[in-house]
């Protein structure tokens, strides 16, 4: 959770209402961090690097650049009107979306992206947020469905260290938004065997609700008393991880979660829940990396 300095929100745009919506939310993410937000395009191709043998027209390539600085132009004066006083740069980046966005993570404290619907304004395709969320350099957030102003921050741990990033991040975020932390750790019947991995101990004669809330006890400690100014409600609840958190997600400010959970496979880039969250939520999703994947 330390970093050097007081690094930029970074937003990326396309020209689309989602990214617009996402730009908004990321003005607001970095006036109550007072930081400054960095507006960021790329207009570059997909499937072809300017380094490699493929290049693309001289001419395509000026109209594209041209495009982006409009649209950079036109969204900050309209985040200026929104959030006066904020700081606010831009960039233009002229390689392809995914690529150029991982590499502006490594200067961001969060990276800010709306929710993709097809091919947006021929910015993004395949699954970017997936991508970025899984490789990023900081925490992704995606801003979809609609905030609720007076809603709690969630964030959803599985009882094992990956999640001890995102409870981190969690804290922070109730704490700036001055809003309650609802610590959510759901388990069902055939999760049982993977409950006691990661060092976690099984007492004889408790039952598997007091496992739970024993290491959902665990993973909290030491939070609360670095953020006393945040209320905590824990629950622990009998579902699947990706129903509960999406049904929780329909009250939220905002859904935390981690990159990857207890048992997730190798190959995967990034875990089923998150990925459902992404995809399905009812309100902005943060992706939080654990140190491990970095």
């Amino acid at each position: 959770m330390s970093a050097t300095g007081n690094p930029p929100i970074v937003v990326a745009v396309d020209g689309s209402e989602t990214a617009a919506a996402a730009a908004l939310w990321a003005a607001g993410e970095a006036a109550r961090r007072h930081a400054a937000l960095l507006v960021f395009t790329a207009y570059g191709l997909e499937d072809a690097s300017f380094g490699g043998k493929v290049y693309p027209p001289s001419d395509w390539l000026a109209v594209r650049e041209a495009a982006a600085d409009q649209l950079l132009r036109q969204t900050r004066t309209t985040l200026e009107a929104a959030v006066p006083g904020l700081e606010i740069t831009t960039e233009a980046g002229d390689r392809a979306p995914v690529p150029a966005l991982l590499a502006v993570s490594e200067r961001a404290r969060i990276l800010v992206t709306g929710e993709p619907v097809g091919a947006i304004a021929g910015l993004f395709s395949g699954s970017p947020d997936v991508d970025l969320a899984a490789k990023a350099h900081c925490p992704v957030v995606v801003v979809r469905g609609s905030e609720s102003v007076d809603g709690p921050v969630v964030v959803g741990t599985d009882g094992s260290p990956l999640s001890e990033a995102a409870i981190g991040w969690a804290f922070e975020e109730a704490s700036i938004r001055n809003a309650r932390l609802v610590a959510l750790y759901t388990w069902h019947d055939g999760d049982s065997a993977g409950l006691f991995q990661d060092g976690n101990v099984a007492f004889q004669g408790e039952s598997l609700q007091d496992s739970c809330r024993r290491l959902l006890a665990q993973r909290l400690a030491g939070w609360p008393e670095k953020y006393p100014d945040v209320q905590v409600e824990r629950r622990v609840d009998h579902d699947k991880p990706r129903d509960r958190l999406l049904e929780v997600s329909r009250t939220a400010q905002l859904v935390v979660v981690g990159s990857r959970g207890r048992g997730g496979f190798t190959g995967l880039v990034l875990g089923s829940t998150s990925q459902a969250l992404l995809h399905h939520a009812a309100c902005p999703v943060m992706v939080v990396r654990t140190e491990k994947e970095n």
